[in-house]
């Protein structure tokens, strides 16, 4: 039994060595992260709320902000350059969804090219209680039904030929 578990153990270590080996590795991504751009605080400050608030095209799953993509990058520069120039957040985010769709926000308007986005969920959810409803209703009827006799002596039938 002890050959058989310690087996197993090397197995397993044999199996999670990799996966640990990449996690301890340094990680790249953040020996490559830019420092904020202290040239005028007020403008970095304004750009990283606004940038929390946009989705990163490459990562998706991130904001704009948290991101260390390289586009990402280049969006946090050119969000800083529209506010260098004067430009208010709206004109900002307006210049962006003009630019790459709403798909960069977080939160996208509510209008019909969105509105699947937004009720899909919903949708689901009750296309999914209506099955569920159709399907209780069904059994209870069968249920409910008595046993057919023609079809109760078919079976034994059946059921006397096997044995």
């Amino acid at each position: 039994m002890s050959d058989r578990i310690r087996n197993l153990m090397l197995a397993l270590l044999l199996v999670c060595a990799p996966s640990l080996a990449v996690s301890a590795a340094p990680n790249d991504a953040a020996a490559r992260e830019a420092a904020p751009n202290a040239e005028n605080p007020e403008i970095e400050q304004r750009m990283v709320r606004l940038a929390e608030d946009l989705r990163c095209l490459v990562c998706q799953n991130e904001s704009l902000a948290g991101s260390k993509a390289e586009l990402a990058e280049d969006l946090r520069r050119e969000i800083r350059d529209q506010m260098k120039a004067g430009k208010s957040d709206p004109e900002v985010i307006d210049y962006l969804t003009a630019r790459y769709g709403d798909f960069v926000l977080y939160r996208p308007p509510f209008k019909p090219v969105t509105w699947l986005l937004w009720l899909g969920p919903v949708l689901f959810l009750g296309a999914g209680a209506a099955a569920w409803y159709v399907t209780l209703r069904r059994r209870r009827a069968a249920a409910a039904e008595p046993p057919d006799e023609q079809k109760l002596a078919a079976a034994a039938r059946l059921l006397k030929e096997d044995q």
